[in-house]
C-alpha cells in the first residue's frame, strides 16, 4: 500500500499541474517595433482568438503569426498594413512550416497622424486581421 502511494503521488501532482495550467497558445510576431511591440501584438491576437479556434487548430500543431508594417511617410501620412497567418508546425521539431492555412491582411492610411495615432491604427488593423482569420475558421 505504501509503495503504491509513493508511485501515485508524482502522477497526481502532474495531473494537478495539467489541470491548473491552460493550454499554451501559439503566437509569433514579426512586426515593426516602432508601431507595435511583440507583447502588444500577441495580446491583441490572444484577446480576439476564441477557445473554439484552438479546439479546431490546437496550439500543439498550429501557430498564429502576425506582421504589422508601415509608419509615417515624409508627407505625414500614417500607413499601416497588418497581416495574420495561421500556419502548421512540423510534427517532431515543432518548427513553423510556411504553408499558410488561413491569411488576412488589413491596411489603412491616415493623413496628418502623429506616432501615437499611428500606433493605435496598427493595433486596430491587427485586430481586424485577426478577427478576419478567426471568422474564416469559426462563426463569431
Amino acid at each position: 500500500m505504501k509503495f503504491q502511494l509513493i508511485l501515485a503521488a508524482p502522477l497526481l501532482a502532474l495531473a494537478m499541474n495539467a489541470l491548473a495550467e491552460p493550454p499554451k497558445a501559439g503566437f509569433m510576431d514579426h512586426s515593426n517595433q516602432n508601431l507595435i511591440d511583440e507583447a502588444a501584438a500577441i495580446a491583441v491576437m490572444n484577446e480576439n482568438i476564441p477557445e473554439r479556434v484552438w479546439k479546431i487548430h490546437p496550439a500543439s500543431r498550429y501557430i498564429f503569426t502576425s506582421q504589422v508594417e508601415g509608419g509615417i511617410t515624409p508627407s505625414g501620412t500614417c500607413v499601416v498594413a497588418a497581416r495574420v497567418i495561421l500556419m502548421p508546425l512540423t510534427g517532431a521539431a515543432k518548427a513553423v512550416l510556411f504553408r499558410p492555412q488561413k491569411t488576412a491582411t488589413a491596411f489603412d492610411a491616415v493623413p496628418g497622424a502623429n506616432l501615437d495615432r499611428c500606433r493605435d491604427l496598427a493595433r486596430a488593423k491587427l485586430k481586424e486581421a485577426t478577427v478576419a482569420v478567426v471568422s474564416a475558421i469559426v462563426k463569431s
